[in-house]
């Protein structure tokens, strides 16, 4: 199963949080959002929750020339309409999206990084593993 959804860079982008990386909604961005990777994320939270039952995702996040994957486990309880947020611990909450990743922010090439923080358009892609 494969879903996709736009997003946009912002100049405030930092990508530096060591632990999770967050999509938002949200069009502004400030400095303290080190996890943000990009704003004005167009998802759909039933088709991101179409994803809980399987037991391991795929994130690929594609900027201009720019690609990194994530790998992560699907938290059950998901359910913001509004955030999603990617973690390397098992912590959870509503915004948590998948826990248990190989990646977060700060793991981000520097050329993806550097694409975000142009405002570049972004794509993310999630694809079921098991």
């Amino acid at each position: 199963m494969d879903y996709s959804f736009s997003a946009k860079g912002h100049k405030n982008i930092l990508a530096t949080h060591a632990s999770t990386i967050e999509f938002t909604k949200d069009s502004e961005l400030t400095l303290e959002g080190d996890c943000i990777a990009a704003v004005e994320a167009d998802f759909s939270l039933e088709e991101l929750q179409k994803f809980l039952k399987y037991g391991k995702i795929r994130v690929i996040i594609e900027a201009g020339s720019e690609k990194e994957e994530i790998t992560a486990v699907p938290n059950p309880s998901f359910s913001s309409s509004k955030e999603m947020v990617i973690r390397k611990s098992d912590f959870t909450s509503e915004r948590t999206f998948a826990i248990r990743a190989n990646r977060a922010a700060s793991d981000l090439g520097r050329g993806l990084a550097d694409a975000l923080k142009k405002g570049a358009d972004v794509s993310i892609k999630i694809t079921t593993l098991q």
